[in-house]
């Protein structure tokens, strides 16, 4: 499936490719066009927009698209609720919502700064998003 969004990635749009790879669509494939065009693309390509307003697939009240996603797939993974967490906080106002968030949003800022383009972004950071899976993971079995 395509699914589409807003160029210049930072965190939830970098984020959603990660958790759609791993755990919604293996096949998926992601364009990044500037925001007024991302419903029209939707449209032409038969692609699922996300983290743009008035869609499922984004922002609701203080839930960030990661969380959108985990919950409209089902996914019940709690090391992938928690990221959520982490996510939402590096992704909107709430940045203190974990001590993990501050941090994403640097990196998540630094990283959009240092690739050539979001394809390169995802690249780069998605085995951030392993490693906080990994870490997040390890901690539950250490409670």
């Amino acid at each position: 499936m395509k699914w589409v969004t807003r160029e210049k990635a930072k965190v939830d749009r970098i984020a959603c490719p990660w958790l759609i790879k791993n755990f919604v669509d293996p096949q998926a494939e992601f364009l990044f066009v500037p925001p007024e065009k991302v419903l029209q693309v939707a449209k032409e390509k038969n692609a699922i927009p996300f983290d743009v307003q008035n869609v499922e697939l984004g922002h609701h009240g203080e839930e960030c698209t990661f969380d959108a996603i985990v919950r409209k797939y089902g996914l019940t993974n709690p090391e992938l609720r928690e990221l959520a967490e982490v996510v939402r906080g590096a992704d909107t106002a709430n940045i203190n919502l974990t001590p993990e968030s501050p941090g994403l949003k640097a990196i998540a800022e630094g990283f959009r700064l240092i690739s050539k383009d979001d394809f390169d972004n995802m690249s780069k950071q998605f085995p951030v998003y392993d490693a906080l899976h990994a870490y997040l993971k390890n901690r539950a079995k250490q409670a």
